[in-house]
């Protein structure tokens, strides 16, 4: 029989009050008993309208590049020390910090001498990145995710997301669907590619700025758009929906009940040998020299043009599969379970199946089927 020794429990009420006050630096919550303002709620979404995301590349100014790689760093650190916070309050403390209790604490450390710094950046985008780590707790705490993890400069994507309160649209009257879009903390608005409109009238209810591996920025514009179902696809001379049968695999990528068959485009086959060259390019770069950078930035832009054409290989594909036919029945595949690493005996083979799944991206093409068959 063994003994089981139990954990401290939970400290709140005062106590916690306390405790958040004098050892962890988080004010108390104002109270304004005057005011009949409540907690904030987000916005609800439009009857019968979805939400939709389009994607635009910009080119910042030397000014507004300066600015916003200070709010990628700023919104890394706060993330981190957010991270750090919640972290120390429980296994220290056995107090629970939320995302109320962080935000006062971004309070603080903005009007700490040491990072006044973070004044220099929108307080809206701090908040949200906070936000996203209390997303990340609650979908580790629903067991869908692992636990939270640090943010680093070289591993961590550079993004930043805007609310509504965060950057000024002025739709063109002219272009409907195009307009000037002015990020806070910046006197110019972006000088976007509009590669297509807007859904016309439509405002944007909310802005990622990213900038990926190969130094390009995007700013992503969530809408509410009223999108209109296609029409109906029937067999010619009836009314028996077109149905389609839909198996997945690396000889080819898509085989259709009907004997059609849409080719791998094997990408990375097409671009290893020019990949393999870069990579031993960069092996020989000295560590932390401005060629190695060089080299490391060559690489980003052809893995950045190898996505680039697997996503629009299977965003023709998968809009076509769905403007011709009613039902689509796929094969259902655990492609997690595919993925995993291999072990023991034939190993090497099974690393190259795992290449060649990934390089024909068959998540990617089941998540485009599910949410244009729903649209």
């Amino acid at each position: 029989m063994t003994d089981t020794v139990d954990e401290p429990a939970r400290v709140t009420g005062e106590e916690a009050r306390r405790i958040k006050r004098e050892a962890l630096g988080i004010a108390d919550r104002r109270t304004d008993h005057g005011s009949t303002r409540g907690v904030p709620r987000s916005r609800a979404k439009e009857a019968g309208t979805q939400q939709r995301v389009y994607r635009y590349r910009f080119y910042p100014s030397p000014a507004q590049a300066e600015q916003l790689e200070k709010t990628f760093g700023a919104c890394r650190w706060v993330y981190n020390e957010a991270l750090t916070l919640r972290v120390g309050a429980w296994e220290q403390h056995r107090v629970s910090v939320g995302f109320a209790e962080s935000c006062r604490a971004l309070t603080g450390w903005r009007q700490a001498s040491g990072t006044s710094w973070l004044r220099e950046v929108s307080s809206t985008v701090l908040q949200q990145s906070l936000r996203h780590l209390d997303g990340a707790f609650t979908r580790f705490f629903k067991q869908s995710a692992k636990y939270p993890q640090r943010k680093t400069k070289r591993r961590s994507r550079n993004s930043a997301t805007y609310v509504r309160t965060g950057f000024r649209w002025v739709e063109d009257p002219e272009l409907p669907g195009t307009g000037r879009l002015t990020l806070a903390k910046q006197s110019e608005p972006l000088d976007v590619r509009w590669s297509r409109p807007l859904p016309e009238g439509a405002d944007p209810v909310k802005l990622s700025v990213t900038r990926d591996r190969a130094g390009r920025h995007f700013v992503s514009v969530l809408v509410e758009e009223r999108i209109q179902p296609l029409p109906a696809a029937f067999l010619p001379g009836g009314h028996e929906p077109r149905a389609v049968g839909i198996d997945l695999g690396l000889a080819a990528l898509v085989a259709l009940d009907d004997g059609t068959k849409i080719d791998h485009p094997r990408l990375m086959r097409k671009y290893g040998k020019e990949l393999a060259r870069l990579q031993r390019g960069l092996h020989r770069k000295k560590k932390g020299s401005a060629n190695r950078d060089k080299a490391r930035e060559r690489i980003a832009r052809l893995y950045a043009l190898i996505s680039d054409a697997r996503k629009d290989m299977l965003d023709q594909l998968t809009t076509r599969l769905v403007r011709e036919n009613q039902v689509l029945v796929v094969e259902d595949l655990a492609i997690t379970n595919l993925l995993r690493p291999a072990t023991g005996r034939g190993r090497r083979r099974k690393a190259g199946l795992i290449r060649s799944i990934k390089d024909a991206a068959w998540g990617g093409l089941l998540r485009q089927l599910r949410y244009k068959c729903a649209w």
